[in-house]
């Protein structure tokens, strides 16, 4: 078991230059699936190396796929096809990722095999039935610890059936592990969203030439349909830098006064830059340059610099577009001056932690006035950054770890998280590249 890793962040200064954020993480599990989906070989290049990552890599292998890492950095695939995955020897082991589980759930369960899925204590604890719904309605069957929860074995079925699934509550995964086992159901797959989430596997399925096809309906809402059984035409995937980790240095060089940073080649689509949206209304110089499509994604240049921020009301129906940011926008929220309103966090429960009560409980403990309701959470900021001093408990969730060091990065007294290693998950080389920006990270007790 590895020995915990506790970080102290102290108050910095100006930020600046110039960083290369890691690909992103969404894109990165996707762009594996379509290339062991692929019969042939595929090139991956920008893929983030992070534990999460490397989780889905380990289990498509053992389900068939050549899955390696050159020399160069590149990753080359050699794909079984669509239908092609064979029963896995071994339980699939996901590690700390959600994103692993579900859509891997979705992958495997289209297939006429038996696979096994665990994780680590953080995510055993994590709901899964929202994907088991709609894959037994497909014809998969589960066996399943008490509330659906892992260690969970799937059998998939010979034939697998197409279905119309409109989404409960807004979830990419859940979107995505119906439209994966779509691609080797007959006829077609409609997933219905009222909310808009995350489009990466729509993106990548036009990427790999497959028709994805998107309608909106009379009542606002969006059906995203596959027609099963076609083949990916064969396409090299780059990844773009992943936002959700580009906004710790942003927010950092935000609130250290005089900074300027680049952020290069960042995923900027409109259902992924909710926080930088938010920011910008409440006072942050921010801008996207060079605005281009890579690899089917909007991906752009963001600079960053030091400004005031104001407290706002986060618009709920954003919330999709920046579930993942809420820990790190709080700490921006705590610095600004006036009260931020933020509702509609509901599904921050059931991430890596609770990550509502865990923002609030940092916050307060470094002297933040809050107010934390069952899925909300109000922030009055003083204007200027809070005292500070507190040592926070992670609950081996990588984005509150990364977040508090990032606070303290402004506050008068350290902050200190009590253990950095669930920081390899996502951003694997978190403290170096803020070391080269400018932010004074080291160990300590």
């Amino acid at each position: 078991m590895t020995s915990p890793q506790p970080l102290l962040s102290r108050k910095s200064g100006p930020l600046n230059g110039a960083a290369r954020i890691p690909g992103d993480k969404s894109i990165s599990h996707r762009a594996l699936m379509f290339c062991a989906l692929f019969l042939g070989e595929t090139i991956i290049s920008g893929l983030l190396e992070g534990e999460d990552v490397i989780s889905t890599a380990a289990a498509l292998r053992a389900m068939g796929a050549e899955v390696e890492r050159g020399g160069d950095g590149l990753w080359r695939i050699h794909g079984v096809g669509i239908g092609g995955l064979r029963q896995p020897d071994q339980i699939l082991d996901m590690g700390n990722s959600g994103t692993s589980a579900r859509l891997l759930m979705g992958l495997a369960g289209s297939h006429p095999i038996t696979a096994t899925f665990t994780g680590d204590a953080s995510l055993l604890k994590r709901p899964m039935q929202r994907v088991m719904t709609p894959l037994a309605m497909m014809g998969v069957k589960f066996e399943a610890q008490e509330g659906g929860r892992l260690p969970i074995k799937i059998t998939g079925p010979k034939d697998l059936l197409s279905i119309e699934y409109r989404l409960p509550v807004a979830s990419a995964q859940v979107k995505s592990a119906i439209l994966l086992a779509g691609l080797n159901a007959r006829g077609a797959t409609t997933v219905i969203e009222s909310t808009p989430t995350r489009d990466h596997t729509e993106n990548m399925l036009r990427h790999f030439g497959y028709d994805a096809r998107v309608e909106k309906l009379a009542d606002g809402a969006e059906a995203i349909t596959v027609i099963g059984q076609q083949e990916l035409q064969p396409c090299a995937v780059d990844v773009p830098g992943d936002p959700s980790s580009a906004a710790f240095p942003a927010v950092a060089a935000v609130l250290n006064e005089g900074s300027d940073i680049t952020l290069s080649r960042i995923a900027v689509s409109g259902r992924r830059n909710g926080l930088y949206r938010t920011l910008q209304e409440m006072g942050a110089d921010i801008a996207f340059e060079h605005e281009r499509i890579e690899s089917g994604e909007r991906v752009a240049n963001i600079r960053v610099k030091g400004s005031t921020l104001k407290g706002i009301t986060v618009p709920p129906e954003r919330v999709p577009s920046m579930i993942d940011e809420f820990p790190i926008l709080a700490m921006a929220a705590s610095c600004a001056n006036g009260t931020t309103i933020m509702t509609g966090l509901e599904e921050l429960r059931v991430k890596e932690s609770d990550r509502l009560a865990m923002i609030a409980n940092g916050l307060k403990q470094c002297g933040v006035n809050l107010e934390m309701g069952e899925s909300s959470l109000t922030i009055h900021g003083t204007g200027k950054p809070p005292k500070g001093g507190a040592k926070i408990s992670t609950a081996l969730d990588h984005r509150i770890a990364m977040s508090f060091l990032v606070l303290g990065s402004v506050t008068d007294e350290p902050i200190q998280i009590d253990d950095a290693t669930p920081i390899k998950t996502s951003f694997p080389n978190f403290v170096k590249l803020m070391g080269e920006l400018g932010v004074g990270i080291s160990e300590g007790n």
